[in-house]
């Protein structure tokens, strides 16, 4: 009880007042390339924000978006817990249509936070905490729209999206901007998922084991490679070869351009090393029974809280201006079970499926509960610190923006004023 209190105490003294002043400072920077973005789904958000009450908050509709997520991971467990199926039809088009609305509704809540004069640090920090979570449980649904099963194939299409989620965190962190690519996953990466959900409902998930030369010929350059064969290749490639470069040139020019040394920031990949390499020493150990066992979806839960704490903190650094954090202790259990699903080779017996089974449901339990109790203490301070709400609006924010709207009706604002105070365009700024 003294070490929780301690912590407890620990995380009030971090978000003192002194360091929560820099979120009066706070304003919200994008640079978002994508042509799709720019030239046709802007225009379809700007549209649909017009469509939300102005009474619901910017980080409800972002919770909500989420939600979509969460029930199309419900029905997984329900309808193809094997993560192969095939499933019915509609399960794969709920799985897009969910996706759909997660990245509408993830899109609009920052057009929704200007246009209800609500935007604030807690509205990014709300948002990209809810994506860090979403990383795991999203793609979840890919594996089980390709039909990857609890394979190993299917823990890398459930879990890779957690390393471009990190690097454009640590991004971020430096250089105080969320650069996105002309190439990005939350645009063209969501689309494709989309389109192999809806394509997966039509043709069933069989249709990724055939050969890639049936569809588009080049046998000279597929030969017999199916859909399958080449997934690892192209989502690993095009991160290693366009995100992670980007990154690090992002951030390699902001530390010059502060005359800060550069090597250092490299220290900093050591949260992601851990993570990263703790589950591949258990997931893909062969004396591991997760996935023989079907045990994929628990573990990816499991992770969306673990990884939703490890880059949560380092958004949280961002805001309040505060040092890296390394060290979140829900990756102490983590390292726990790659140690757990590797004994016989320190010499030791193996552990049963039973005694493995339990301790991930243990873990499991445990980063709820840590993760839950430190999101409530964070957002709790910060409210209270900014004298807003977080999941609703206040009456007098309320009252602020009902006089923008009356004002401009009289014709007492113009429409330039209007347009600063509504935030017309722009990426997710809250």
């Amino acid at each position: 009880m003294s070490k929780l209190f301690d912590m407890v105490k620990a995380t009030q003294d971090s978000l003192s007042d002194d360091i929560l002043v820099h979120l009066k400072s706070y304003k919200y920077s994008s640079v978002d390339k994508s042509f799709i973005s720019r030239y046709i789904l802007k225009h379809y958000w700007n549209a649909f924000v017009e469509l939300l009450p102005l009474w619901l908050a910017p980080n409800m509709v972002t919770l909500l978006g989420f939600a979509f997520i969460v029930v199309n991971v419900i029905l997984v467990e329900l309808f193809m817990p094997d993560l192969v199926g095939p499933g019915p039809s509609w399960l794969y088009y709920s799985f897009a249509f969910g996706v759909w609305m997660y990245s509408t509704l993830d899109n609009v809540d920052g057009k929704q936070a200007r246009r209800t004069g609500t935007s604030s640090g807690l509205g990014e920090l709300f948002d990209h905490g809810i994506d860090s979570l979403n990383c795991t449980l999203a793609s979840l649904l890919e594996t089980a729209a390709m039909g990857f099963g609890s394979s190993q194939l299917g823990a890398f299409t459930a879990l890779i999206p957690c390393l471009p989620m990190f690097f454009s965190t640590w991004e971020t962190y430096h250089t105080h901007t969320l650069y996105l690519g002309y190439f990005n996953g939350p645009t063209e990466g969501l689309l494709i998922a989309i389109s192999i959900m809806i394509i997966s409902g039509y043709c069933g998930p069989q249709i990724w084991t055939h050969r890639v030369t049936e569809f588009i010929g080049l046998p000279e350059i597929f030969g017999e490679s199916t859909f399958r064969d080449l997934w690892v290749t192209i989502v690993l490639g095009s991160f290693l070869t366009a995100h992670l470069p980007a990154c690090v040139y992002n951030v390699v020019v902001a530390r010059k351009r502060q005359n800060l040394p550069v090597l250092p920031v490299f220290m900093e990949w050591a949260p992601i090393g851990v993570f990263t390499g703790s589950i591949l020493a258990w997931l893909f150990s062969p004396y591991s029974t997760l996935l023989s066992e079907n045990r994929l979806v628990l573990f990816c839960v499991t992770m969306s809280f673990v990884f939703g704490r490890m880059t949560t903190k380092i958004i949280l650094a961002h805001l309040t201006r505060q040092p890296f954090p390394y060290w979140t202790v829900l990756i102490a259990p983590l390292i726990g079970g790659a140690f757990l699903g590797n004994l016989p080779r320190f010499g030791l017996p193996m552990v049963s499926a039973t005694v493995e089974l339990w301790y991930l449901r243990a873990y499991l339990v445990f980063a709820f509960v840590a993760y839950m109790h430190w999101a409530l203490l964070v957002i709790n301070r910060i409210t209270t610190f900014l004298g807003i709400n977080c999941l609703t609006i206040r009456e007098d924010k309320s009252m602020a923006r009902e006089k923008v709207y009356r004002d401009f009706g009289e014709g007492k604002l113009n429409v330039a004023n209007v347009r600063a105070d509504t935030g017309k365009g722009g990426l997710k700024n809250h």
